[in-house]
């Protein structure tokens, strides 16, 4: 869509305020071609003031607490149609929406795929309910797929390369967004004798995060970068406390590579979400820079085991301790967390956004816990082939398989 003086002035306001940050990066060159619908730009900036004035009712309606903001905006999430990623842009979505904000969910794919049917794409009717836009289609046309709408804040939840994400950030350049988000992930940080990972330490140059890291830097006046880590929350449909769980509920072992020691770190999506909500609230104070996007404690890779039995109501976990090597197995395909320290600190979103964290893992697996055993999966058939392998090579006879 063509540039107009609104949308011009509010890309201004969001390029001074990021070149008054320490960080800012310098701007890229202006894009020089108009798009072919014009036309619809007047139209598309009074249908994004109706979504506005609208937006806190229906949230209101909802259920959905709404909280007096000065300006309320207008921002599209380009979300991932899987993965455990896809639970951010919801979450993302339902605190935008409680804060007044017109929201616009492009979910890639079609509608009518099976992995719609699964959360958190199946309580989408929470978003419509509170006044929310949901769509789908692909992010290489997204200009198309949100029909030429106008907005102030672009998130990006959905590519892991400059390939999957460049269309998206030239569209939102053309189209004069004034801010663009992007949900990276802390797995890009090089191995460090000093964990945590901090903001500013090495990263893979190689990681296609940070080829879009770097892009975004250059294109845009206002922008800035999440690394995620492992998340909790319900509407997750990413396995990492069902593992467990699959095997306390049977009263199996659960083999645990290594010694059980590894520190890792497992946030509540809620408090990803308001992470990204006082990037939008806050553009200035976020320009330019890198959040780790993680909770403030970190917990064992035993300690997980411990504390999902509790969560199930289990006195005693079975841990067995083994060797991928000496086993024979993957240990990528054989345990849902990397096999090594893998934690962060979240120490920019605090210092610059003032985000505090809500994460209470015992609490939190509670809920979850909850959400696993309403499914009924814990009574479903299963088969524990690897776990009877590595079993096996430590000299402990492999466990009935139990329903």
């Amino acid at each position: 869509m063509a540039l107009c003086a609104a949308a011009a002035s509010t890309a201004t306001a969001f390029a001074s305020s990021s070149l008054s940050a320490s960080t800012a990066r310098p701007r890229g060159p202006s894009s020089t071609s108009l798009p072919s619908f014009v036309g619809a730009f007047p139209r598309a900036v009074a249908a994004r003031r109706r979504r506005r004035a609208a937006a806190p009712a229906a949230a209101r309606r909802a259920g959905v607490t709404v909280r007096a903001e000065a300006k309320k905006k207008s921002v599209v999430i380009v979300s991932t149609n899987s993965g455990g990623h896809a639970v951010i842009g919801f979450y993302f979505a339902k605190e935008l929406l409680g804060a007044g904000h017109a929201v616009t969910v492009l979910t890639v794919g079609d509608e009518g795929s099976d992995k719609m049917k699964k959360p958190p794409f199946s309580r989408f009717s929470e978003l419509t309910s509170a006044g929310g836009k949901t769509v789908w289609g692909d992010p290489a046309d997204v200009g198309a797929a949100v029909g030429g709408a106008a907005f102030d804040v672009v998130l990006d939840n959905n590519g892991k390369d400059l390939d999957a994400v460049k269309p998206v950030a030239d569209w939102a350049k053309t189209a004069g967004v004034g801010q663009f988000l992007f949900i990276s992930s802390a797995g890009i940080y090089k191995p460090t004798e000093e964990p945590p990972h901090v903001e500013g330490d090495a990263v893979k140059e190689s990681a296609g995060h940070v080829g879009v890291e770097k892009y975004i830097a250059e294109q845009f006046g206002s922008w800035a970068s999440f690394r995620p880590q492992y998340m909790i929350g319900s509407g997750n449909n990413k396995d990492c406390e069902e593992w467990f769980f699959d095997r306390i509920v049977r009263n199996r072992p659960v083999p645990i590579p290594g010694n059980g020691m590894q520190l890792t770190n497992i946030a509540h999506v809620r408090d990803l979400s308001r992470m990204l909500s006082l990037a939008v609230e806050k553009p200035g104070a976020a320009s330019g820079k890198v959040f780790n996007c993680v909770s403030d404690r970190a917990v064992t890779l035993s300690g997980m085991a411990k504390l999902c039995a509790a969560a199930a109501g289990v006195a005693a976990v079975d841990i067995v301790l083994y060797d991928p090597a000496a086993a024979g197995v993957d240990a990528k395909k054989a345990f849902p967390f990397r096999n090594m320290h893998f934690y962060a600190e979240p120490r920019a979103a605090k210092e610059a956004l003032g985000w505090t964290s809500s994460t209470n893992l015992p609490e939190d697996l509670k809920e979850r816990y909850a959400e696993y055993a309403a499914s009924g999966r814990g009574e479903k058939a299963m088969t524990f082939d690897l776990d009877d392998k590595i079993l096996a090579s430590v000299g402990k006879a492999p466990a009935s398989v139990a329903v």
